[in-house]
């Protein structure tokens, strides 16, 4: 029974993640990119500077929403940089090789102005939750924006969304890295009913036993964990990765190379159907999709949280995730892995042991170690990020029907069945949450994207190139 779901979930995926839905992602990304005329290049400094708090707007102190642009671009943040960025761009090059990342970094492009218009729409039509709480995301834009007959669209998305937004796949890589890094276990002690490890389930319970803390508490709690843990995190992990490639410098440029002449040339050794350049386009798509969430709907959901009157402002911070996240994150990973390890070291591999050996390789067990340090924090940040993702879900659907005790046992389940099922289940399994999640994000973003266009073109003129007004009091 478990083998004949296994095949199922797997072949689920490959259908889920076809080329209708790369075109719908890539295809619909360059009409937004069309629509915006290049925003994430023009508009690039003004979104850095609403970011850093150097730009206000009058009245955003004001605004019914529950967090800074800094802490809501914190809050999304904690979802999207995380062990995607360890783990799964290693899963990009074991399974589509170098070229991979070449098309990770142009989904990433597309990705950032996606998710300009998807943030904004979040924020233009903002509703409420059953406690009166301003909540917002693809089901309230859908709801509020959208005819009456779409309006199915808003409840599949938040179904879809409780399983994408569990954090299993983070949970399963941060068990997996101290089961066999930390805790040096080969050999697995499993309840012959569930075939699971025991003690996999036992780390599994102690991260669900965490993140309920933080996640009783509200947003603000959460808030406050992701604006400590992610500047940390972020910094912590760039030092070690740029310490690697600077002991390796002298193969950086081979790296490279070898990621744009295999985006259209790939390796043989890949293996199969997927050595075929539309299969390692597919893999890096996928693997960005995963790692920033563009497209997909998650993000919105933090940024909704923003106080401010403008919406068009929101959606110019969250353009900004993407760069960290893909652009700058998860390219330090890969040459890390690129320039200490050769193919034969990666391809067939999974996930974050991958990106293990590349760091013990250059600084031995140290490397190991440093390496979990930043497991345990990208992995914890992630896990809190989701939570938040998954609660608003379940809020929209059951309106506070069941109280919260329900909730937190659901996501604390899904953590440590997450920790202690097999690698390949749960990717493919959340892999085909994000896949169903996209279509009705970006089915209402592209129907919606001439409202963004028109109050783009009015902020553009009311604040673009201006000096800050003075702070309202």
């Amino acid at each position: 029974m478990l083998q004949q779901l296994s095949d199922f979930n797997s072949w689920f995926n490959g259908i889920a993640w076809g080329l209708p839905l790369i075109a719908l992602l890539v295809g619909g990304g360059l009409i937004l990119m069309f629509f915006s005329r290049l925003l994430p290049f023009t508009g690039f400094t003004h979104a850095l500077r609403l970011t850093l708090g150097k730009y206000h707007h009058p009245g955003d102190s004001n605004d019914p929403g529950q967090l800074t642009h800094f802490k809501a671009l914190c809050n999304a943040l904690a979802a999207t940089v995380g062990l995607g960025n360890i783990g799964g761009v290693a899963i990009a090059l074991s399974t589509g090789g170098p070229g991979a990342i070449f098309w990770m970094w142009l989904a990433a492009i597309i990705g950032m102005n996606t998710k300009f218009f998807e943030c904004t729409l979040a924020v233009m039509y903002r509703g409420k939750d059953h406690t009166g709480q301003v909540q917002g995301g693809p089901m309230y834009v859908i709801d509020n924006a959208l005819p009456h007959w779409l309006k199915p669209l808003a409840v599949f998305f938040a179904i879809c969304g409780l399983v994408g937004t569990t954090a299993m796949y983070t949970a399963n890589e941060t068990t997996k890295f101290i089961h066999t890094s930390w805790l040096g276990m080969t050999k697995e002690t499993t309840v012959l009913w569930m075939d699971m490890p025991i003690d996999k389930l036992l780390i599994g319970a102690m991260l669900a036993a965490l993140v309920t803390y933080v996640l009783s508490g509200g947003i603000k709690r959460l808030a406050r964990w992701t604006c400590s843990l992610v500047p940390i995190m972020c910094f912590f992990y760039t030092l070690a990765a740029l310490s690697v490639i600077a002991l390796n410098f002298d193969a950086v440029p081979e790296a490279f190379a070898s990621i744009f002449i295999k985006a259209f040339s790939p390796d043989a050794v890949i293996g199969g159907a997927q050595g075929t350049i539309v299969m390692v386009l597919i893999t890096g798509i996928k693997r960005a999709a995963f790692s920033n969430e563009a497209g997909i709907g998650t993000a919105p959901m933090a940024h909704s949280n923003a106080k401010t009157t403008e919406p068009i402002s929101e959606g110019l911070v969250a353009m900004l995730g993407p760069l960290i996240d893909t652009l700058i994150v998860c390219t330090m990973t890969a040459l890390v892995i690129l320039v200490t390890l050769t193919p034969d070291d990666y391809v067939g591999r999974t996930g974050v042991v991958i990106t293990s050996q590349a760091f013990s390789n250059t600084f031995g067990g140290w490397g190991t170690h440093g390496l979990g340090v930043a497991v345990l924090l990208f992995g914890f940040s992630t896990m809190i990020g989701m939570a938040n993702y998954n609660l608003k879900c379940w809020d929209y659907l059951f309106r506070g029907r069941f109280g919260r005790g329900p909730f937190l046992l659901w996501f604390a389940f899904t953590l440590v069945l997450g920790a202690a099922a097999s690698h390949k289940n749960v990717i493919t399994l959340i892999d085909s949450a994000y896949a169903l999640m996209a279509i009705p994000t970006m089915t209402s973003t592209l129907i919606l994207a001439p409202k963004v266009t028109k109050a783009l073109r009015a902020y553009k003129q009311k604040y673009f190139g201006k000096a800050s007004p003075p702070p309202s009091i």
